[in-house]
């Protein structure tokens, strides 16, 4: 095993990214970050800041996601709990005043630079089971076709012990891989990881880049970062085993200044994780061999020669459908020889998929009796064999 020393030189020589090559950001948000501890009210001035750096990445065509924490600690002083851990039940209440506060907030900042803000909630089932991951992802997609800014949270209001995340670090990572962005930015209250808890270690020394994360790496995890904050240095390093998992770079930034991430641009202190991957490749790779396929679409070829042109499966080229499957599970795309062409995550239950098989997608209302998406498979839920 190599020592932290010699882990830690020779991340000082790795390049370092910058943030304006990055197509697609997700910015993760901390409580402690966003309310002032004293007074549990939001911190406009820095939230401001913040909005100006986000319109900047926006209008050089950049797609931004925000996970923002907050609420609880904004629906707290509003409900007037006292200070110290809440039960699960006064959390939830917290929060489902905070969030309207903090939703009204980022639709007001980003709106003073003429950018549209969408609100969504998840919880951990909205990214761990595929039906629903379909629907979160299909929702984030759409916003950010239309160029609106999304702004989730965890829905603590609903949340419980056993199936929240417990910490915005990792939901982040989450939604970064869900949504296909090659950059999660952690806003914090460190400017990175040290080799030691630089609190209490004079001789700690920033890592400037991790290229791999070794246990090593993972020894350095300190522990909570501040009261209002769920997440320390541990679920950092947590979300980007996620994040670099998906295909996509983090960097943990010191949020407290202003502006944060025009410092990051401008050479601040952070620590960059690297991905060897892309979300793309990484996805593709996920759909190809982590999943158990539950059935097979055999289509035409026409629709054969357009899935490997790279087009989206259509109800119209399917001819047959087998197999015992639901909406989000993998299948295996054959032509009609028998020859696999793909697989895929599927947009309907086997059933439906049956009543539409052959169909134009105009139709799918008028069969369905309700409104359908107009793919079987889309392209990006879908990896070529070969491919």
């Amino acid at each position: 095993m190599a020592s932290l020393s010699a882990t830690a030189q020779a991340a000082a020589s790795a390049p370092v990214p910058t943030i304006d090559r990055f197509r697609r950001v997700v910015i993760k948000v901390g409580s402690s970050l966003l309310v002032d501890r004293e007074r549990g009210r939001l911190k406009h001035a820095w939230l401001a800041a913040l909005a100006e750096d986000i319109a900047e990445l926006h209008g050089r065509g950049a797609d931004v996601l925000v996970v923002s924490s907050g609420a609880i600690a904004l629906g707290r002083t509003v409900l007037g709990l006292p200070a110290g851990p809440l039960k699960l039940e006064e959390s939830q209440a917290a929060a489902a005043v905070g969030q309207i506060a903090l939703s009204r907030t980022w639709a007001e900042v980003l709106a003073h630079h003429g950018i549209t803000a969408g609100q969504i909630l998840v919880t951990l089932a909205d990214t761990e089971e595929r039906r629903r991951y379909l629907n979160a992802r299909a929702t984030t997609a759409r916003l950010l076709e239309m160029r609106a800014v999304p702004v989730i949270n965890e829905n603590d209001t609903v949340a419980t012990t056993e199936i929240r995340y417990g910490d915005n670090d990792r939901l982040a990572a989450r939604v970064a891989t869900m949504a296909g962005a090659d950059l999660l930015v952690l806003l914090s209250d460190i400017d990175g990881l040290y080799t030691a808890p630089p609190a209490t270690d004079p001789d700690a020394k920033l890592i400037p880049v991790v290229k791999r994360i070794t246990r090593d790496i993972e020894a350095m995890a300190g522990g909570a970062a501040s009261e209002l904050s769920r997440g320390g240095m541990r679920t950092k390093i947590e979300a980007a085993k996620i994040a670099t998992a998906g295909g996509t770079h983090m960097v943990i930034a010191d949020g407290r200044v202003k502006n944060p991430l025009r410092a990051i641009a401008e050479g601040a202190r952070c620590t960059w994780f690297l991905t060897p991957s892309n979300p793309v490749t990484a996805r593709k790779k996920w759909i190809a061999g982590a999943l158990e396929a539950k059935g097979t679409l055999i289509v035409d070829e026409g629709a054969a020669q357009a899935l490997r042109a790279g087009a989206s499966l259509l109800p119209a080229g399917v001819r047959r459908v087998e197999g015992h499957f639901a909406r989000g599970d993998a299948v295996i795309i054959r032509d009609e020889a028998g020859g696999e062409i793909g697989r895929g995550l599927v947009a309907y239950d086997i059933d439906e998929a049956r009543q539409i098989a052959g169909r134009a997608s105009r139709d799918i209302e008028a069969i369905l009796g309700h409104p359908g998406r107009a793919e079987m498979v889309h392209r990006d839920d879908m990896t070529l064999a070969g491919g």
